[in-house]
């Protein structure tokens, strides 16, 4: 396969941006199989962006050639106070998650799966944490703990500002050339971009993934409203150089809306059942000719138009009858042109949804096990 066919695979949605294009052609033109990871705290459920859409984007990667490495952060979701700090039910949602992606049509065979606890027994990891701490601000690291899905404010203990330090050393540690991860995890990212060269190590690429919008629409978690956040402190902007302010503000949109496990209700997990599905599409925010926050049609763009080359709208002939849509560009001006009714949309939405969840839903109907640690944990944010 050809340098541009791989850098397209990795562009193709839903990669929200690349940083940077330049260092990924280089890194493809002196590397036949570069190594990616994604790291992930076992905290909860999967829904369709944790599970679906992140399977979609790690697919796009191994055809390019690229050896993943799944790091499962099972003491990082300990920091994180996740499934009320019980370490073994932390675990058993790590494997739970691996087994989502592999539900998800993820090969695993071509995945080298990692835990934290394993990597936290080697005094070498200790020694590149310390490294990064010697090399960043305090004020970088408070900023950095959104990647916690926490806000600069809710640092109440040293572990969740110790927490981005320790999610660059894992980079350096397991030898990464490319961060493949949501933009929600930009922060730790870049980070490790500015210092990676100080320490001694190197600059890893970035291919952060779109975060799927909730199903209630452009309002932060918990229904308070959406406001767009305040501009950036400027003190202590070591990292100007890799992002824009924009990017930073956009960063932090995402993470206010994006769906999230602890309100069932604005996410489709990607095991619910038939009618669940269908019921919380039917309930999304979808304004009539509405393109933008608009989380109906980014499952369309992000993941059924990326599962299926059409996408068929039944209708009756008196609201303008069956339609086949072939690129989701095309939908989407249909769309906003007032010639779909967003209950039109929903309604075929869900059963194309449902055609996709059908081969997960079969992967846990066999193995009920992995559920088992939901039914005795509260999942916690």
């Amino acid at each position: 396969m050809d340098i541009e066919t791989k850098i397209a695979l990795v562009k193709r949605h839903p990669t929200a941006e690349v940083v940077t294009e330049e260092d990924l052609r280089n890194l493809f033109e002196n590397e036949e199989h570069p190594v990616a990871y994604d790291g992930f705290e076992p905290s909860g459920l999967a829904h369709l962006g944790s599970g679906l859409l992140r399977a979609i984007k790690l697919d796009d990667l191994i055809k390019a050639g690229v050896r993943f490495k799944f790091l499962v952060a099972d003491q990082f979701a300990l920091l994180n106070d996740k499934m009320g700090g019980d370490l073994q039910a932390i675990r058993e949602v790590g494997k739970y998650l691996v087994s989502v992606w592999e539900a998800c049509g993820v090969d695993l065979s071509k995945v080298e799966v990692v835990w934290s606890s394993e990597v936290f027994k080697d005094p070498d990891y200790w020694e590149t944490v310390l490294k990064v701490v010697r090399n960043v601000t305090v004020n970088r690291l408070t900023r950095a703990v959104t990647v916690l899905g926490r806000r600069e404010g809710e640092v109440a203990t040293a572990s969740r500002l110790f927490y981005p330090a320790m999610q660059c050393a894992d980079i350096f540690y397991l030898n990464v050339d490319i961060c493949q991860l949501g933009y929600d995890q930009r922060k730790a990212n870049i980070l490790a971009r500015d210092i990676g060269e100080k320490i001694g190590f190197w600059k890893p690429v970035c291919v952060h993934h779109e975060l799927l919008i909730g199903l209630q629409g452009p309002t932060k978690m918990g229904g308070l409203p959406f406001n767009k956040p305040d501009k950036p402190d400027k003190s202590d902007r070591s990292d100007l150089s890799e992002r824009s302010e924009r990017e930073e503000r956009e960063e932090e949109r995402q993470s206010q809306v994006k769906m999230s496990k602890s309100f069932p209700d604005t996410c489709v997990f990607v095991h619910d059942a038939p009618e669940e599905v269908e019921r919380k599409i039917k309930n999304a925010f979808c304004p009539p000719k509405q393109t933008t926050e608009n989380p109906i049609l980014e499952i369309l763009k992000f993941i059924i138009f990326r599962k299926s080359r059409k996408f068929e709208l039944e209708r009756p002939r008196k609201f303008g009858g069956t339609e086949t849509y072939f690129s989701f560009d095309e939908l989407e001006a249909a769309y906003r042109k007032g010639e779909i009714h967003p209950l039109d949309l929903k309604l075929n939405v869900s059963t194309a949804l449902n055609e996709i969840l059908e081969p997960v839903r079969a992967y846990f109907e066999r193995r009920p096990e992995l559920l088992e640690v939901f039914k005795k944990q509260e999942v916690t944010r």
